[in-house]
């Protein structure tokens, strides 16, 4: 193609795993967590999914510290929640911008997919190696293998739920895979989605002719939209009615209290997460025939409050200790005190 000019040579997804191995255990603890999650949406575990974290991966020291108190944290609430760490190294855009470590591992040099490809898999082994479930979002589907036998969770994010390629990728796969609405805030095409997502395919791959099984654990994932929020109670209820319409499998919804759920008169607020939460727990208890349907969150978080505009920023003014570089995050402190209370009270709401 002659609009294409050709870098350099990657290394193989073979030459990238054998870079970072894991061990037989924690592959076992790998299919453990992913066997908790598919409980969880299929209702044989009575716990919330929390898929929580920064909004990327970066910087890589800061994320082993998050780690840190992420796994303290989690084993305070297991027996009310399972946490999974949020592992964001490609990030979709809107229009244009840093597209992730995976791509570009230092933000002020230029991008290096060889790299990102090694600072990936090395963080993500690390995190595992740390007895922690991580989380990422399938952004480029082509080149998954040496990433996606690491999650415990996957995501479409809101860009590409409609996306063919991407719902092919969902039906194939044996993680659970949250496909979240569009942009638009559809609910109807967030649920095509799923439906999709669990529906075998046939497609091409690798030079050969594949069948997929579908997928029965994808879910749904309300994440608000250009029109508004959408996790009020009438969006839950309506959300639970298409999915049973429709005859889905496990069926199950996820409450992203990030982006355009916690935007208000077009300003995000990462703040309003804490509200979001607070609602729907709400909603729970009082409607608790939806407890059978709402099976978690996620949340945005990191080690400080807000965020920083990488655009504006140089490697002497970027502050790498845990505030993020795309969107705000809940720091620490009151990511730790949410998720407590996410705990307590849904041990009331049990009872």
């Amino acid at each position: 193609m002659r609009n294409i000019k050709t870098v350099k040579k990657l290394p193989t997804n073979e030459e990238i795993i054998a870079a970072h191995p894991l061990d037989e255990k924690c592959y076992a603890n790998i299919d453990q967590d992913k066997k908790e999650v598919r409980d969880i949406l299929s209702g044989d575990d009575n716990r919330l999914l929390i898929v929580i974290g920064p909004c990327s991966a970066w910087p890589f020291d800061a994320m082993l510290e998050y780690a840190e108190k992420f796994k303290a944290l989690s084993e305070k609430v297991s027996d009310s929640l399972k946490l999974v760490l949020r592992v964001y190294v490609q990030k979709p855009r809107t229009t244009k911008g840093w597209t992730g470590p995976v791509s570009q591992p230092d933000p002020f040099s230029a991008p290096d997919i060889a790299a990102g490809a090694m600072y990936a898999r090395s963080l993500m082994v690390k995190l595992i190696e740390l007895g922690l479930p991580i989380a990422d979002e399938a952004l480029f589907t082509h080149n998954a293998k040496g990433f996606i036998e690491l999650l415990s969770w996957v995501a479409i994010g809101a860009r590409s739920t409609e996306d063919q390629e991407h719902r092919i990728f969902a039906s194939g796969i044996d993680c659970p895979v949250g496909m979240k609405n569009p942009t638009s805030g559809s609910i109807q095409v967030g649920v095509n989605s799923v439906i999709a997502a669990q529906t075998p395919r046939t497609a091409a791959f690798d030079g050969y002719q594949i069948e997929t099984k579908g997928n029965p654990f994808a879910h749904l994932v309300l994440r608000g939209g250009v029109k508004g929020q959408n996790f009020h109670l009438y969006d839950l209820l309506r959300s639970r009615d298409k999915l049973l319409e429709n005859g889905v499998a496990n069926p199950a919804i996820m409450i992203d209290a990030s982006h355009d759920n916690c935007r208000v008169n077009g300003h995000k607020d990462y703040e309003l997460q804490i509200d979001v939460v607070r609602e729907v727990l709400n909603n729970l208890e009082v409607r608790p025939e939806l407890q059978d349907f709402v099976k978690g969150f996620m949340l945005e978080s990191f080690l400080k409050d807000g965020n920083q505009n990488i655009d504006k920023l140089t490697p002497e003014t970027v502050d790498m200790e845990g505030l993020s570089v795309t969107d705000p995050c809940l720091g620490w402190d009151k990511t730790e005190t949410l998720i407590l209370d996410i705990a307590e009270k849904f041990r009331t709401i049990r009872k």
